[in-house]
């Protein structure tokens, strides 16, 4: 009896294990593999690049500098290179009064300084003899007021106003038919220079033939300012 107990449970343990019945021991897990850490990333290294290197630059070539501006030629004041025609039509040059001061005036016989004639007499008379002359030149220019002939002229200036300097005949003093004399006048650096504003503008010019000074229609034969002027240049023979 007892072997058949064991025959039976033979057969059953038989069956159990045919039929995956029964107890059996846990499946073993698969060995896990340790986790595996990425690859450390190397730090991305670019390639090494050089500065950039601009091409030397050369000083550009200096440009020519333009010759610097020569100082403007003073006018030569020279005024006695002329030679013009006096009262009475005679030739006349100028460079025979060279020695003396000389005072130019231009002058008109309708004009409101006329009257300038009779301090221009005196002043000549007073001082001729030191060697000052004065030299009228009738001009028309100015208001219509030196209108009358060289002979009218003559006969108005001394008969009027007794003048014995020497007077010549009528020119231009300013405009596009200026008379030689007086564009060189006029050239002349200020205060010197410059066309005649008006009747009587005088110029004075010195024992060299120099042009020196210039007093407007407005100062007397008698000025004191003109008058040490005219002293000084006579002082200097």
């Amino acid at each position: 009896m007892n072997h058949t107990r064991f025959a039976v449970l033979g057969l059953a343990t038989a069956l159990f294990a045919a039929n995956g019945m029964g107890f059996t021991q846990p499946a073993a897990k698969p060995q896990e593999k340790p986790a595996t850490q990425p690859p450390e990333k190397k730090p991305e290294t670019k390639p090494e690049t050089k500065p950039e290197t601009k091409p030397e630059s050369k000083p550009a070539d200096k440009q020519a500098e333009p010759p610097a501006d020569k100082p403007a030629e003073k006018p030569d004041p020279y005024v006695l290179g002329f030679k013009m025609k006096d009262i009475d039509g005679n030739d006349k040059n100028l460079e025979d009064f060279k020695g003396s001061v000389v005072l130019m005036v231009n002058v008109a016989s309708k004009c409101g300084y006329t009257s300038q004639y009779k301090g221009l007499e005196k002043l000549y008379q007073d001082k001729k003899e030191k060697g000052l002359v004065i030299i009228g030149f009738p001009a028309n220019n100015f208001g219509n007021q030196e209108p009358g002939t060289e002979a009218d002229i003559k006969k108005f200036c001394t008969g009027e106003y007794n003048v014995t300097f020497p007077m010549f005949s009528k020119i231009s003093v300013k405009g596009d038919d200026q008379h030689p004399l007086y564009k060189k006048l006029a050239a002349q650096p200020a205060p010197v220079g410059g066309d005649p504003k008006w009747n009587f503008t005088k110029f004075l010019v010195d024992r060299s033939g120099n042009v020196v000074a210039r007093f407007d229609t407005r100062t007397a034969p008698s000025d004191t300012e003109l008058n040490r002027q005219i002293d000084d240049l006579l002082a200097n023979k």
